[in-house]
């Protein structure tokens, strides 16, 4: 089954509300470059591993030179997240980041995109006015390599009352 991916998400994100969020549709946005200063500022601030901070370690290490901490990558898909998918005037949050996984390492240069697949919405029974938007986010590196997974629920609220 041939999927349609779209790099724009249609209505704008300051009108995008719950309704606007459908299971099965697949988007793609990035690219995003992952910068050696920052990656490593970002370490030693929040993740200062050998690995992450020092080159000559790094290069001493099972990766064979500094790699982006997984944290980091985490950010920066936040980041694609907000500028290219979550609503600006209906997103209520997330009430869970799921399970994050990553099955390769990043690396300074490196251009990220994310790829988010929804999976389920529902209109919540406890608070109707808003929804729950279950999508799975596939962060792809330049070769077209799956660098971070994860589970993602967002809560939105509805454009229209139930």
């Amino acid at each position: 089954m041939d999927v349609t991916i779209k790099t724009r998400f249609d209505p704008p994100a300051d009108d995008r509300y719950f309704e606007d969020y459908v299971a099965g549709a697949v988007y793609e946005f990035g690219p995003m470059r992952v910068d050696e200063e920052e990656m490593v500022e970002f370490a030693r601030k929040y993740d200062p591993q050998p690995f992450h901070v020092d080159p000559e370690a790094a290069r001493r290490s099972v990766f064979g030179g500094l790699i982006a901490s997984g944290w980091l990558t985490a950010a920066l898909t936040m980041r694609i997240l907000v500028d290219h998918f979550l609503s600006r005037v209906a997103g209520l949050g997330s009430p869970s980041a799921g399970e994050i996984r990553w099955p390769k390492p990043v690396r300074a240069g490196d251009e990220l995109s994310a790829r988010i697949t929804i999976l389920e919405t529902r209109r919540s029974r406890s608070k109707p006015d808003r929804g729950v938007v279950h999508s799975s986010v596939e962060v792809l590196n330049q070769h077209r390599e799956v660098v971070m997974t994860r589970e993602a629920v967002g809560l939105v609220r509805c454009r229209t009352a139930p």
